[in-house]
Order: C-alpha cells, then sequence, then structure tokens
C-alpha cells in the first residue's frame, strides 16, 4: 500500500491523490440498482446511447462476414470487454450530470467536455493497443492449434473448435490468455476512465488509482467484473440487440462504481 501511494504521490501530487475506500462484497448489486435508476431517469437518452453502439457493433460483424472473416467476431466481442470503459464515457457523463442536478441533454452525452482530455486519449490508446495485442494473439494461437491452414468460416469454425482436440486446446489456452489480459485491462481502467473524465489528473495516477482500488477491493471488483462479463456476454449473444440496454446500463453503474470507491481529495 505505501508503495503504491508513493508511487501515485510522485505520479500526479499527493495532494491530489484521492483515497480509496473499502467496500462491501454487495456493493456491485448496488451501483447496478443506482445505474438502473439512472437509466429510468432519462430512458430516450440511454437507449438512444445504446442504439448507436448496437448498429456500429452490428456493423462491424457484417464488415467481418463480407470479408470472410466470421470466425474472427468471437475474437471481437471479446476484445470489446478491454475497450468498453472508453466507449461507455458519454453514460459517465450523464449519471454524473444527474447526481449534480444538471440537466442531461444529447450533446452533453455525445460531446463529452473531459477534465483530462489528452489524459484520457492516452489512456484510450493503451487500451486500443491491448485490444490489438488481443487480436494478434488470437492469431498467433490458431496458427499454434490449427496450423497455416486459411481462416474457416463461422460455420466451419464453431464445430472444429467444440468438437476437436485441437479445437478444444485452442478455445482452454485462448480463455485463459483473453481471461488475464482482460483482468489487467479490467485493473487499470475500472475506475481511471470515469477518473480522468471528471478530474485534472494525469493517466498514471488514474491507472495506479484503479489498480490500488482493485487490489483494496479485491472480491466486490471480482463480481464487479462478473457482472459485467455476464452481461456483456448475454447482450453479444443476442445478436448484439441486448447491448441495446446492458450498455448504457453498465455505463451508468461504472460512474457509481467509481464515485463509491474513490473520494473526493
Amino acid at each position: 500500500m505505501s508503495e503504491i501511494s508513493s508511487q501515485l504521490g510522485a505520479a500526479g501530487g499527493r495532494d491530489r491523490f484521492p483515497d480509496v475506500r473499502k467496500v462491501r462484497a454487495d456493493a456491485p448489486w448496488v451501483w447496478l440498482a443506482r445505474g438502473w435508476a439512472d437509466m429510468s431517469s432519462v430512458p430516450a437518452l440511454s437507449l438512444s446511447y445504446g442504439v448507436a453502439f448496437f448498429v456500429i457493433s452490428l456493423s462491424l460483424v457484417v464488415a467481418l462476414f463480407q470479408f470472410e472473416l466470421g470466425a474472427l467476431v468471437p475474437v471481437m466481442a471479446a476484445g470489446f470487454l478491454l475497450v468498453g470503459p472508453m466507449l461507455a464515457v458519454g453514460m459517465y457523463e450523464a449519471s454524473r450530470r444527474l447526481e449534480a442536478g444538471l440537466p442531461v441533454r444529447l450533446a452533453d452525452v455525445a460531446f463529452v467536455s473531459t477534465r483530462s482530455p489528452t489524459q484520457l486519449a492516452f489512456l484510450g490508446a493503451m487500451l486500443m493497443g491491448a485490444m490489438l495485442i488481443w487480436v494478434r494473439i488470437a492469431s498467433l494461437l490458431f496458427a499454434l492449434f490449427f496450423g497455416s491452414q486459411n481462416m474457416p468460416t463461422i460455420a466451419e469454425f464453431v464445430p472444429a473448435l467444440l468438437l476437436t482436440p485441437h479445437g478444444l486446446g485452442l478455445l482452454v489456452v485462448g480463455t485463459a490468455v483473453g481471461g488475464l489480459l482482460a483482468l489487467v485491462c479490467f485493473a487499470i481502467s475500472v475506475v481511471s476512465v470515469p477518473m480522468l473524465m471528471a478530474r485534472d489528473v494525469d493517466a498514471v495516477t488514474a491507472v495506479l488509482t484503479s489498480i490500488e482500488t482493485v487490489r483494496r477491493n479485491f472480491w466486490p471488483m471480482m463480481i464487479w467484473g462478473w457482472i459485467i462479463a455476464f452481461f456483456t456476454a448475454f447482450g453479444i449473444a443476442t445478436l448484439f440487440v441486448g447491448l441495446i440496454v446492458v450498455f448504457p446500463l453498465l455505463g451508468h453503474a461504472t460512474w457509481h462504481a467509481y464515485r463509491d470507491l474513490v473520494t473526493e481529495r
């Protein structure tokens, strides 16, 4: 704790480093309930945000199938978990404005005026880099288990993945590697993205604060990560239709997670 705190003090100034609160194990469900309350307060705006994300996701999937890269759809879907915190900035702003008693308009969430724009962009580049690394790792693992054959269609790939020894090997190893990368990205971004949106701090301070949040609240944050993964998987499994509700809901809830975990100082 003292080592991380000293690093945080050097990175962003000790007077700017917020304390991290410890929360109860059931806190993630409270964040989800508060997120639902925010979504109910501005349903048209929240669902419009979800619809926009649904259209973008569906367009990406259609493009992959057009280029006969349907087997990459599960890889890209998993990659969504890595960059999702950046994509929900508009929902953080909506919840911030609701909390402050300010009006919430479409322009407010579509063009968010962040307190640390360059630092937020830097963190976004880090998360995008992690997603590109994941795509590259997935390609290398496919080559390792399937050899030099061309990328199969999704109709061919799913049976091979589930019903052959090399397919099951790829599934197990890929899930383990992807899960580890997702855990790292979750730790560095779970509160750092809303923090950079709301505060004038540097990315290093925000990332270290996020890591300290996970360290001090390990089990509640693992539950929160499981909720995010489960809800996202449900949204994707419904051919992305479920993301119309899931994406803004998790965005609103993430703001409340940040406010509950990180002090104002």
